[in-house]
């Protein structure tokens, strides 16, 4: 038996392993823009090609992506994952109006600008997706390619949140993100225990990470406040630029998503005018966590594919 285990040992050290993350390791840096302070997750910030910039959605932080920075990093990207405004004690406005999509559109420009990104990649999810759609419309100049994660064209999103029944069902929890003080009491109760049922697809250590977060003062409210802003109030300094999208476009939709139908995702198409490409998958809402094989290589590819160095 001791020889046996001996011999486990031996195998186990001499098997292969995925040295990506010990050889891209990730950097925590804090950065000032826009007079607000953003945590932001970073690596290869010394590569040669251009920026990517990754977005993450509600109720999730820049952790969402510790898998995938390193493979976009060992890809010889300069990588860049922030905590959005409100998900940081250093970027808590406090009126509601500092949560709309084109102050959070600036936010993500002047992250750009603060690493030397004059042009970069883009990847988002779920709110992050929100405002990547916005950026690919008022922005696109600033981007090489644009990859979103479960969220549709929001002018399609739209549509479908008005006219189609399966998208008003599956929306119905907006309308109570968007009251006062109501959600914050029901995610912060017995422990955020219903907060903690939204991320069944994560990590203990991810949720522990989330949670260290959003048990900070005001860091919840910040967050629901992109809800309160936005949704069903589009600034018209931002609305009309939702249209017609010319940047490469990837979106990522999962088939059982609790959150998208498939009304919003299907008439996203009539809004590109650039490459475009839909992927369904055979995942719910949380696609890196449910999904991450197919996602990262699908992201990467597109990266790859309108990269300024591409891979000979």
């Amino acid at each position: 038996m001791k020889l046996l285990i001996f011999l486990i040992f031996l195998v186990g050290l001499t098997m292969p392993k995925d040295r990506t993350e010990e050889e891209n390791p990730i950097t925590l840096q804090r950065i000032e823009v826009n007079d607000l302070v953003f945590n932001c997750r970073t690596s290869g910030l010394n590569n040669t090609k251009e920026g990517v910039i990754l977005l993450h959605g509600f109720p999730e932080t820049s952790h969402m992506w510790n898998k995938l920075i390193p493979i976009l990093s060992k890809k010889g990207y300069k990588v860049v994952a922030p905590n959005q405004r409100g998900y940081n004690p250093g970027s808590l406005p406090r009126e509601v109006s500092e949560y709309e999509l084109k102050k959070l559109c600036e936010d993500i420009l002047a992250i750009g600008d603060y690493y030397g990104f004059e042009q970069f990649h883009l990847v988002g999810h779920d709110w992050g997706s929100s405002v990547g759609w916005a950026l690919a419309g008022l922005n696109p100049d600033r981007l090489l390619s644009w990859s979103a994660l479960s969220v549709p064209h929001l002018k399609a999103f739209m549509e479908a949140y008005k006219t189609d029944e399966e998208q008003k069902k599956k929306s119905r929890y907006i309308g109570f993100f968007k009251l006062p003080y109501l959600p914050e009491w029901y995610f912060s109760f017995n422990n955020y225990s219903n907060l903690i049922d939204l991320w069944s697809e994560s990590s203990e250590k991810q949720i522990d990470i989330y949670l260290e977060i959003f048990s900070k003062k005001r860091v919840l409210k910040s967050a629901l406040n992109w809800y309160r802003a936005n949704v069903g109030k589009i600034t018209p300094e931002v609305s009309p630029q939702l249209g017609d999208v010319y940047v490469p476009t990837l979106l990522l939709w999962g088939k059982n998503d609790a959150a998208i139908g498939r009304k919003g995702v299907e008439g996203t198409d009539k809004y590109m005018r650039g490459p475009y490409e839909l992927m369904e998958l055979e995942a719910g809402h949380w696609l890196i966590q449910e999904a991450f094989q197919d996602v990262s290589k699908a992201i990467v590819k597109h990266i790859e594919t309108y990269s300024l160095h591409p891979e000979n």
